[in-house]
């Protein structure tokens, strides 16, 4: 039977977990948060502390979230910081607002994700990621997820910056991203709305008839979905991953049941 810590660290490393040691990254990583002194922030896996300090020194209100009982014994005693020795993913987010920081273990990034995205009270979140992880998300490779175009309405998703696999120990075989989520104070889409969009964005996705365009004219009819596309400016053919958000919404407010069809192009001038 291996020893208790080397089957701790087998544990922590099939999580992907890797602290981040770099003094200037962590600044910099609490520095995107933007937190102000009074936010209420959690932090996912607090680890050895590190970030958790630079936290502190920025809000009063911080709960810290570390799920391994032998680490979070070793974390610093400081003011205004409220430690838990909990899954963050078990908790029940707060009835006010309140953010999110966490350098997140990889294997845990979808779940944390997923929690953040259900948490209604969540202003932002601003997640240390595997850098191909924060590109996918955020556009960044030239193609869109179904997930980032769904919450779009709701969420913006940004890619705030890079950090290199050298700042944490041990060193992952990848950098890793500063993925950041933004509430929206207003959604891009009218509430009642929203399931009808999330739906559609559904159908889209689906890949029937090889493109967008085939996949929604099977719904909402050719005609309909051909002059939204004219109004939209884009070609039949465009494959789902590369139509943006901003272009989703058009589409949506031009396709839904209930809305005023685009008008017809306008015929071109003879030569």
């Amino acid at each position: 039977m291996a020893p208790p810590r080397r089957e701790h660290t087998r544990a922590r490393r099939a999580f992907g977990q890797n602290f981040l040691s770099d003094p200037r990254q962590v600044r910099r990583l609490a520095a995107v948060a933007g937190i102000r002194p009074g936010d209420l922030v959690y932090e996912v896996g607090a680890g050895r502390g590190t970030l958790t300090g630079e936290l502190a020194r920025r809000t009063a209100n911080l709960v810290a979230y570390e799920v391994d009982p032998q680490v979070a014994a070793g974390l610093p005693e400081l003011p205004g910081v409220t430690v838990r020795v909990a899954d963050f993913l078990r908790a029940e987010p707060p009835d006010r607002p309140f953010g999110v920081v966490g350098n997140i273990p990889y294997g845990l990034t979808s779940a944390v994700v997923d929690w953040c995205l259900r948490a209604d009270t969540l202003t932002a979140a601003t997640l240390l990621t595997q850098l191909e992880y924060a590109r996918k998300r955020t556009g960044d490779y030239g193609r869109w997820t179904r997930l980032t175009v769904r919450t779009w309405p709701l969420v913006r998703w940004t890619l705030a910056g890079r950090i290199p696999r050298s700042a944490f120990r041990p060193a992952p075989r990848v950098d890793g991203g500063i993925l950041r989520l933004e509430r929206r104070p207003a959604p891009l889409v009218e509430p009642p709305a929203l399931p009808a969009y999330r739906s559609f964005v559904e159908t889209g996705f689906t890949g029937a008839g090889g493109s967008l365009h085939a996949s929604l004219s099977r719904r909402y009819g050719d005609r309909r979905v051909a002059a939204a596309f004219r109004a939209a400016r884009l070609a039949t053919g465009v494959p789902v991953g590369l139509v943006w958000p901003e272009q989703w919404l058009t589409l949506f407010r031009l396709i839904r049941p209930g809305s005023v069809p685009p008008p017809p192009a306008a015929p071109r001038p003879p030569r």
